[in-house]
């Protein structure tokens, strides 16, 4: 009667096999690590760099347990932290400035785990430490600078197209063109609607005809989002010059960002790396000076008067002349693509200024060569230096050369996120300290561990036989909780510990329901094989429906909330499916393993001796 058939055995020892295997790891702790993260366009966390870095540890002698990489950096277990001291100070000094050499914290558990993504879960701010800041996007600059960029191109336009106009002028986020006669007027319009795009116009007829122009809506939208995404990557740029070990860069609502840095004490040192600017620059090359001898002379320290001497990432020098043509400022957009011959290239977008430049430049200098630099905290890169072929208008740039498609995109990221797309204002701003972290692991910890505890001799004391299944089930309900968060690598917070103890409070709900429906079914006189199916049978609809109204109240918060609210709500959601699982499934194949093999069980260990016996026949 109460059998599970074999293959919905197999499927529960399976699932809580994985859920074991994938819990396991939180419960080995950390070992001392070294993370190398790439720092520049073109370089990977490949097995040439960890072959790399493992020559260079074992030269200076440096004893390593394991080197690992994943899908952006190459992480190096230690054996404690005087070795990770070591090891961190010897590959930066390999490795040089092209990569970032972080001190962090690694799993301590078995390899094999790691091979099958067994991983532990990710620690918040609030239990590991570090710095947390809440930034705020000025959307009313970006905007003006949308429309003060909208109102150079049109004019820009409008002189290439020869149509004279009697002004523009601004009025808050309306332009307005004042023309002497109407056929002026729709000549300007027809070219604006033509070349322009995501601008509204309307026409004011009068003794002066104006054309009042805005920008859409869907537009205005498209610049508030493009300008938050690129002040996102610029700040995921910039904090990797911290040395952190899985730093936190997120959006927040419309126009905001959070930003967390674990292990990170320096508040000073973090502000000054997120308010830093990188832009690019223009030059032309010395053509006269860049042979091999006076390059040489360069590199020895005779760098000629009027120029620079700046190298590519490769290593190449170059020497540039000092007249700065263009600079980042005048690009609007970069984007990676292909050119005509089907080779990876990067996309550049300038604005009417830019674009008068570029071509007054390239006008003048066709057959030489150009170099792009990449200027951050006063360091010079050459991107590339094309050879000048013809003319080029329109704004629309194109960089090639010998790259590939992934260097093409970091060189877009670049260009694109050299520098913030609108000012961002620090409107909150906390501390936590690695002492006070550790505190609260240690508090949530124990309140949970305490709390299962209390919940298993209650339920071994009045459910008995049918409470320790119980018990099983719920802990059950914790590995499997616990695994679903590590395989998702989700990030575990003070308020996440916090719906966990709260799942299982919850989760013992469903047992409780079932055992006491078992007990109703004895007490109106069913055999108790009976009353087992009947009571998981009959107490299903009510779990479900309490399931499913918590799990409404956990998506609501999810979807509303947000920070700590929303780690709450993630955690409560998924701690609601796996009760779900342990309470019915797991505790029904428990009650099945002892009690459905038996043809004629006589009496349940369920907590209430008077009628929980099989009934028996009265004598006539």
């Amino acid at each position: 009667m109460n059998r599970y058939p074999l293959w919905k055995n197999a499927v529960i020892a399976v699932v809580l096999a994985l859920g074991v295997i994938y819990a396991i790891p939180n419960l080995f702790g950390e070992v001392p690590a070294v993370q190398v993260l790439p720092n520049r366009a073109g370089l990977k966390a490949d097995t040439e760099l960890m072959t790399r870095i493992d020559s260079a540890l074992e030269q200076a002698g440096v004893a390593r347990v394991a080197t690992a990489s994943d899908e952006r950096s190459v992480r190096v277990r230690l054996a404690s932290t005087d070795e990770q001291i070591r090891a961190r100070d010897v590959l930066q000094q390999e490795l040089g400035e092209s990569y970032v050499v972080a001190l962090a914290l690694q799993s301590a558990s078995p390899e094999w785990m790691a091979s099958v993504r067994a991983l532990p879960m990710y620690l918040g701010l609030d239990l590991r430490g570090g710095v947390h800041f809440l930034l705020e996007v000025d959307m009313k600059t970006a905007i003006d600078k949308a429309v003060e960029r909208t109102q150079n191109e049109i004019r820009s336009l409008l002189r290439d197209a020869r149509i004279a106009t009697a002004g523009i002028s601004r009025r808050g986020d309306e332009l307005s063109l004042r023309f002497r006669d109407r056929a002026a007027l729709d000549a300007a319009r027809e070219r604006i609607e033509r070349d322009q795009r995501g601008v509204n116009l309307r026409v004011v007829d009068g003794d002066e005809p104006q054309l009042l122009v805005t920008l859409l809506p869907a537009e205005l939208k498209r610049i508030e989002e493009q300008s938050l995404q690129q002040n996102i990557t610029t700040l995921r740029n910039r904090v990797n010059e911290l040395g952190v070990a899985e730093p936190i860069v997120q959006q927040q609502g419309a126009n905001r960002v959070v930003v967390q840095l674990p292990g990170v004490q320096d508040t000073a040192k973090a502000k000054d790396i997120l308010g830093r600017t990188a832009t690019l620059e223009l030059r032309m090359l010395d053509e006269e000076r860049n042979d091999a001898s006076s390059l040489a002379a360069a590199q020895a320290g005779q760098v000629p008067f009027g120029t620079d001497l700046v190298f590519e990432r490769t290593g190449v020098p170059y020497l540039v002349k000092k007249q700065v043509l263009l600079t980042g400022e005048n690009i609007s957009d970069a984007q990676p693509g292909f050119d005509n011959n089907g080779l990876p290239a990067v996309h550049i977008n300038l604005d009417s200024k830019g674009a008068r430049i570029f071509k007054q430049v390239t006008r003048e200098n066709v057959g030489k060569r150009m170099a792009i630099l990449l200027v951050e905290k006063g360091k010079y890169e050459v991107v590339t230096a094309p050879v000048i072929r013809a003319e080029i208008g329109g704004g629309r740039v194109q960089i090639s050369g010998a790259m590939n498609t992934e260097e093409a995109r970091d060189i877009s990221l670049l260009l694109r996120a050299g520098s913030l797309a609108a000012p961002m204002e620090i409107v909150e701003e906390r501390t936590v300290g690695p002492s006070l972290g550790a505190d609260n692991i240690a508090r949530g910890f124990n309140s949970t561990l305490w709390g299962f505890v209390a919940i298993v001799v209650f339920m071994a004391l009045y459910y008995m036989l049918f409470g320790v299944i119980s018990s099983v089930a719920l802990a059950a309900n914790l590995f499997l909780l616990i695994a679903l968060l590590s395989l998702l690598q989700a990030t575990l917070t003070l308020p996440g510990i916090a719906a966990i103890a709260l799942t299982l409070g919850m989760a013992i709900d469903a047992n409780v329901l079932i055992n006491e429906r078992i007990r109703e079914e004895l007490r109106n006189g069913n055999s108790p094989q009976a009353a087992i199916t009947a009571g998981y049978d009959r107490a299903f609809d009510t779990i479900l429906d309490s399931n499913v109204t918590s799990l409404i109240a956990a998506l609501a918060l999810l979807a509303f909330g947000s920070g700590p609210v929303r780690g709450f709500a993630v955690v409560h959601a998924l701690g609601i499916l796996t009760s779900m699982f342990s309470a019915i499934l797991v505790s029904r194949a428990l009650v099945n393993l002892i009690y459905g093999r038996q043809k004629r069980v006589s009496r349940l260990s369920i907590g209430n001796t008077e009628w929980a016996r099989e009934p028996t026949a009265k004598q006539g």
